[in-house]
């Protein structure tokens, strides 16, 4: 993002090169946070991967039921890529998970789907802003961090596919895209406060990733925020709603 400084703090320093087997950064703090991303990530694509094959389930055509079985494949294989990195860590991944269960599992009931239409927003919603997340996140952090990242995120097939089958759904009936809008809206802020509420706590957006003095750290924190909220803008205006 052009509005976020483009080099990581001191901690991040790009300590792995080519050939070497990624390690558990030094500093301890940094060390910490690192544990804690992957944590919540794997945890993120376990539960993404658990949601997917349920609504396959209440899928209208056989062919959506089959579309959402890949999707939720590809979310296993993402959480399989995250905690076996964390095993070369020489980090547990329940261990890491463990901490951000309770939050996401209290937002994924906060934000219980009514049928299958809301379960495609959903998902078409909560993955693109996650994606976002760990992306702004990646320019701060080390070269085996955001080595893996982008290989999570290329792999990622799950946008398009719902972006199209929410449009193809929204086409011809308004009454079901004045629903999903408002679906999307309320979303993105339960996303939003769910990803500053982790971040405060574990300390993702403060003095590790925005060095410099507190008022700083607020000030990058709600420009990280805003791009987030902008990004979300774009894709509803893809499916023709209204953020």
């Amino acid at each position: 993002m052009s509005s976020l400084p483009s080099s990581p703090p001191q901690q991040a320093s790009d300590e792995h090169t080519a050939g070497t087997q990624p390690r558990l950064p030094a500093d301890p703090r940094y060390a910490r946070f690192i544990v804690d991303l992957f944590g919540v990530m794997a945890y993120g694509e376990l539960s993404g991967f658990e949601r997917l094959s349920s609504d396959a389930r209440f899928s209208p055509t056989l062919h959506d039921r089959a579309t959402l079985g890949r999707l939720a494949v590809k979310e296993f294989e993402h959480f399989e890529m995250v905690s076996n990195h964390l095993a070369v860590l020489g980090v547990d991944v329940e261990t890491a998970m463990s901490p951000f269960q309770p939050s996401i599992d209290s937002f994924h009931e906060r934000t219980r789907p009514a049928d299958w239409y809301e379960s495609l927003m959903k998902a078409y919603v909560i993955d693109a802003i996650s994606a976002d997340f760990y992306t702004a996140l990646a320019g701060r952090l080390d070269a085996s961090t955001r080595e893996l990242i982008g290989r999570i995120q290329a792999a990622d097939e799950q946008g398009p596919l719902l972006q199209e089958r929410l449009q193809e759904a929204l086409a011809d009936d308004p009454r079901l895209a004045s629903r999903l809008a408002l679906w999307g809206r309320r979303l993105v802020g339960e996303a939003l406060t769910q990803a500053q509420r982790i971040g405060i706590e574990r300390a993702f957006l403060g003095a590790l990733l925005f060095a410099g003095a507190e008022e700083d750290q607020e000030k990058e924190t709600l420009l990280l925020f805003s791009q987030l909220t902008r990004n979300h803008s774009r894709r509803m205006s893809l499916l023709g709603l209204t953020a």
